[in-house]
Parts: C-alpha cells; sequence; structure tokens
C-alpha cells in the first residue's frame, strides 16, 4: 500500500502499518468534528474490521470500525456519533467503488479482526491539550494535568456556586462521561476513583454535581466538548491514583468580586443561609 483515496470530506493514506486520515479544512460541507480532529494516524491493530457499502445520492461508504479501547475518542461518543460525523467513514462518488473495494480487501488482510477483550491502550491519539470549551453553566478547560470548571455567573445552579471553581487532577480520574449537547439534557461528567469521591455522595444530576458542565443549544458542540473528553480520557489513562485534591477558586480579584456579588444576590433571595454566607465570603476573600 501507500497510495491515496479521496474521498468527499477526508482522504485516506494507506501506510505499510497504519491509515493516516486527513481531514477537509475550510469545506463549509466537512462536519466541524472532522476539521476540529485535522488529521489521524490509525495502526492497523486497531480495527477489527473494514466494509465498503452504498452510500446517499451515488456514493459509497469504506467504513473501517476501531476496535474496543483503541481510540479515545471512540470510547468518549459511545455510540452516540452520527453516521455523517464518524471520522472512520470515507465518502467516495460511486464510480470509485472497484478502488475501493480493493482498498479494503488489502486492508481486511492485514488488520487483527475483532479480538476478546478491549484494547489495554489507546492506539489512536487524542487532540492535544490545552482545550476549552464554553458549556451552559461554566467553562471547562484541561491543559494535559488537570480539568478545571469555572461556574459561569449566570448558568451555574446554586450547588455548583456554594461548590466553588473546580479543578481536578487526572490522577483522581477514572473516566469521563460524554452525553452528546445534541440530547436534551447533554453533559460532560467526570467519573473519579475510588475513595475520590464516592458515587453514593455524588448528585444524580449534572446541573447540581460540581464534576460536570451542563450543554445546552450552542453550549458544549460536539467538535469542541467530545474531542475535550476524549484527551482527558487519554490522560487518566495513562496516569497514576493520587491523593485527592481541591482546588480554590481562581486568585482574580474581579473574578472573586463577581463571585460574592452573586453569593449575595442567593443569600438576600433566602438560598443561602447566614453561616453559609459569611464562611464562604471568608474563604472567596481568603484567595486575594
Amino acid at each position: 500500500m501507500g497510495d491515496v483515496l479521496a474521498g468527499i470530506h477526508a482522504t485516506w493514506e494507506f501506510e505499510s502499518d497504519a491509515v493516516l486520515i486527513r481531514f477537509t479544512r475550510g469545506n463549509r460541507g466537512t462536519p466541524k468534528l472532522f476539521q476540529a480532529l485535522r488529521e489521524r494516524r490509525v495502526p492497523h491493530e486497531a480495527l477489527e474490521s473494514v466494509a465498503l457499502s452504498p452510500g446517499k445520492r451515488g456514493t459509497v461508504v469504506l467504513h473501517a470500525v476501531p476496535r474496543p479501547g483503541a481510540d479515545p475518542l471512540m470510547d468518549a461518543a459511545a455510540g452516540q456519533l452520527k453516521a455523517g460525523c464518524d471520522p472512520y467513514r470515507l465518502v467516495l462518488p460511486a464510480k470509485h467503488e472497484t478502488l475501493a473495494e480493493q482498498y479494503a480487501d488489502e486492508l481486511r488482510a492485514v488488520i487483527p479482526g475483532p479480538a476478546p477483550e478491549p484494547c489495554a491502550t489507546y492506539l489512536v491519539s487524542a487532540v492535544e491539550a490545552p482545550l476549552q470549551f464554553k458549556a451552559y453553566d461554566g467553562k471547562a478547560v484541561f491543559d494535559g494535568d488537570r480539568v478545571s470548571f469555572r461556574w459561569s455567573w449566570s448558568g451555574a445552579s446554586t450547588a455548583k456556586w456554594k461548590a466553588g471553581d473546580r479543578s481536578f487532577p487526572v490522577s483522581e480520574l477514572s473516566g469521563v462521561e460524554w452525553r452528546s449537547p445534541e440530547a436534551s439534557d447533554g453533559y460532560l461528567r467526570l467519573v473519579m476513583r475510588d475513595g475520590a469521591s464516592p458515587a453514593a455522595d455524588r448528585p444524580a444530576r449534572a446541573d447540581q454535581d460540581p464534576a460536570a458542565v451542563v450543554f445546552g443549544l450552542g453550549y458544549g458542540p460536539v467538535h469542541e466538548s467530545l474531542p475535550f473528553a476524549a484527551a482527558v480520557l487519554d490522560a487518566v489513562r495513562g496516569a497514576a491514583p493520587a491523593q485527592p485534591v481541591l482546588a480554590t477558586a481562581g486568585r482574580d480579584p474581579a473574578a472573586v468580586a463577581d463571585r460574592i456579588r452573586h453569593l449575595g444576590e442567593l443569600h438576600g433571595a433566602g438560598l443561602v443561609t447566614d453561616a453559609e454566607f459569611a464562611a464562604k465570603k471568608a474563604e472567596l476573600l481568603a484567595e486575594l
């Protein structure tokens, strides 16, 4: 191999031990997720099957299926991606069907096929940190070592404002739950290692959980929040457990002032007791 097969939204280059997928950029029809991914190198050992099938409106689709545990993006997506946003689908004009079938046969000859167990390590790289996106109730940032949530003045619940901004080392995490923003209750929730935060102590609803951010119309779009979740998963798999550490809010005076102002509004509305207000205000002032 070593040849190139150009599709409508991507190009597959067939190397001796991998498929190099380059996604088209600047094309209005290309899914934003593809543009965010840019390029992916998929080793043959990361694939379990390849198929060619008819597409829509005079096209054919070359579809590779990754092994479970081989790609953090697909692990994070957990089957929620629409077919048009599947990075393992190459859509081609129907006139290239014979050529596509030839490449499919060559791939089938070199990939290992289905395995009894998921891959122990990720074989396809995630998008590199730093990454960030704006959720409905806050801003999520991942620097490669920590996931931080900074709550929005207008969108965050009282529970999250009481808890304060959060920063979680990846060594405290065991995974990430991503529910597509295209669902009515989309969110990104961090899953703690045993002992870091008992599941029984965590709110059932993501909008009440300080270890989660919720999506909404225009917030946490797939092309931003899914690569973010995948990058965190990739880092979590290689991290060692550490003692839980809860980071305090940032020291930006303006941000602290905004939080004290909002805390006062909660207190005035009767949602925060006098004792809670005094304690939290003292905690915030101590950060300056």
